[in-house]
């Protein structure tokens, strides 16, 4: 497996595999209208606009995209950033890959000139987030109105 940076022709492979992610995995804890709202937002022209204000990686293996993940600025800010986009195919979980691809992006200049990174996880990911070292932003161990938990790290 290598993980490498996003390209324009990778949209979409990387589109096909979240939408694929979030009916298998996310809609174990989410209804299908949320899942509808997110597979909209993630057509191939929304992972496209995603990559250009983020440093997009792919995770691949023998040529097919098995994984992906972004960080990016927080709210234009210059000492926060954010992750964005954390999937990895459902055939493929719990092998490693997502460690690695948070590994990457925990290696971007993103997240060496923040002070704090937050992850806007979903209760389906909040477990491996948490494993992974984020914390309950301002200890709120609940999801939001997005039905989201916010999570950050300090560096």
């Amino acid at each position: 497996m290598i993980i490498r940076r996003f390209r324009e022709d990778d949209a979409e492979k990387v589109s096909a595999l979240i939408i694929h992610t979030l009916k298998t995995s996310n809609s174990k804890d989410y209804s299908a209208e949320a899942v509808n709202a997110w597979e909209k937002k993630m057509q191939p022209a929304g992972v496209s606009e995603r990559a250009s204000w983020t440093h997009f990686y792919v995770a691949e293996e023998c040529d097919t995209i098995i994984g992906c993940g972004a960080i990016g600025p927080y709210w234009g800010s210059e000492t926060e950033s954010s992750l964005f986009t954390i999937f990895v195919l459902p055939e493929c979980q719990g092998k490693g890959i997502g460690r690695k691809i948070i590994e990457t992006l925990e290696q971007d200049e993103y997240f060496f000139r923040a002070k704090r990174v937050e992850v806007p996880a979903s209760i389906t990911g909040v477990g491996f987030y948490r494993k992974l070292g984020y914390e309950y932003k301002n200890g709120i161990d609940r999801p939001d109105e997005e039905r989201l938990f916010r999570l950050e790290k300090f560096r």
